[in-house]
């Protein structure tokens, strides 16, 4: 079947199916990509743009991009801090009032300290008892 019958009985341009690319090898690119993004791995594409433009290659942002993403490179992620180990111990059942005792560290507390800062209010933490007591 010729050329011509096929690109009518799939409706395709000739020109189209003629196409030959004419785009350069990148591979010396590639691999001088590859290599610089080995050595400095926190660095991405950007970074490594510039680190190329300063050894006399030059080539578009855009296909520094295209050719890193097309390497399969990525910035390497940090690891995370580990946590702490082991597990938490829950708040122990208080069984009978007045038990348990904290500072009121509330707005009103804090203007009441910057005030007098000699006068602190004590109360229970289940807030039961007597919330007026004095502290000098």
């Amino acid at each position: 079947m010729s050329e011509r019958r096929a690109c009518r009985v799939i409706d395709a341009d000739r020109k189209s199916v003629r196409y030959c690319s004419i785009r350069d090898d990148d591979a010396p690119l590639r691999e001088k990509l590859r290599d610089l993004a080995n050595q400095l791995r926190r660095f991405g594409y950007r970074r490594l743009h510039i680190l190329l433009r300063r050894e006399d290659v030059m080539i578009n942002r855009k296909k520094t991009q295209r050719l890193y993403k097309g390497e399969g490179l990525a910035v390497r992620r940090r690891r995370s801090r580990r946590r702490a180990v082991g597990t938490r111990v829950p708040a122990p059942v208080l069984a009978l009032p007045n038990q348990r005792w904290s500072l009121e560290l509330g707005a009103s507390a804090l203007l009441r300290f910057a005030t007098n800062p000699f006068t602190t209010r004590w109360r229970p933490a289940d807030g039961s008892g007597c919330s007026t007591w004095s502290m000098m």
